[in-house]
C-alpha cells in the first residue's frame, strides 16, 4: 500500500503521494483557496500564509516521515487535495498527538473522496507509523469535517477542546475527535 521511499499510497480511487514541487503547490492553491473551502480555515489565505504552510507541510515530512500528502484521483490525475497526518502542534491544543487531517477541493467534496483518503491515512498512522490514538480537529461549525470524523469511527473528544480564533473567530474553539488503535482494528 505504502512505499516511502518517494511515499505513495494507492486507494481504489485515489493516490495519496509526496509533493513535487512549484506545480502541485500551484494546483493546490488554485483549487483549495477558496471562500468555500478556507470558510472554517480562518478564510482565504494570502501569500505569506501560503508559503508558511508549505514549509509547515514539509517540515513535517522532513522531521516525521509523513504529512499531508497530495490526493490525486487515479481516473484523470486531478489534483484533489491533500489529506495525511502530522504531530498536533497548534497553540493550546494536545501537542504531539498524531493527527489526521484532508482539505479538498469544493467540486471533489460528497463523493467520498474524503473519507478514502482520511482512512488510508488512519490504517497508515496506526500500522507503519504506531500510533495508539490518532485526533482529528475542526470546529463546530464544520459539520461536514466532525460528521466526517464520526463516519470514520471517530469519538467526539469534549476533554481535548481549545480555545483558538484561528479558523472561526465568531466561535473561538477546535473541538477534537478521536480514534484508537483498538477501535480501528474492531471497525
Amino acid at each position: 500500500m505504502a512505499d516511502m521511499a518517494g511515499f505513495r499510497c494507492e486507494t481504489e480511487r485515489l493516490i495519496l503521494r509526496d509533493w513535487r514541487g512549484d506545480g502541485d503547490w500551484t494546483r493546490f492553491w488554485q483549487a483549495t483557496n477558496t471562500p468555500a473551502v478556507m470558510r472554517w480555515l480562518g478564510g482565504v489565505a494570502d501569500d505569506a500564509a501560503r508559503t508558511a504552510a508549505q514549509e509547515r507541510l514539509l517540515g513535517y515530512q522532513r522531521d516525521h516521515g509523513h504529512t499531508f500528502w497530495v490526493v490525486e484521483r487515479k481516473q484523470d490525475g486531478a489534483l484533489l487535495g491533500f489529506c495525511g497526518l502530522k504531530r498536533s502542534n497548534q497553540a493550546g491544543g494536545p501537542q504531539g498527538m498524531m493527527e489526521v487531517g484532508w482539505r479538498l477541493r469544493e467540486d471533489a467534496w460528497g463523493q467520498g473522496y474524503a473519507k478514502e483518503a482520511a482512512a488510508a491515512a488512519l490504517a497508515l498512522a496506526f500500522d507503519r507509523f504506531a500510533a495508539d490514538e490518532v485526533i482529528a480537529l475542526t470546529v463546530q461549525g464544520n459539520t461536514a469535517s466532525w460528521g466526517l470524523m464520526l463516519r470514520l469511527g471517530m469519538e467526539r473528544r469534549a476533554d481535548l477542546d481549545f480555545d483558538s480564533g484561528d479558523f472561526d473567530p465568531e466561535n473561538p474553539v477546535i473541538i477534537v475527535h478521536s480514534i484508537t488503535r483498538a477501535v480501528w482494528q474492531a471497525g
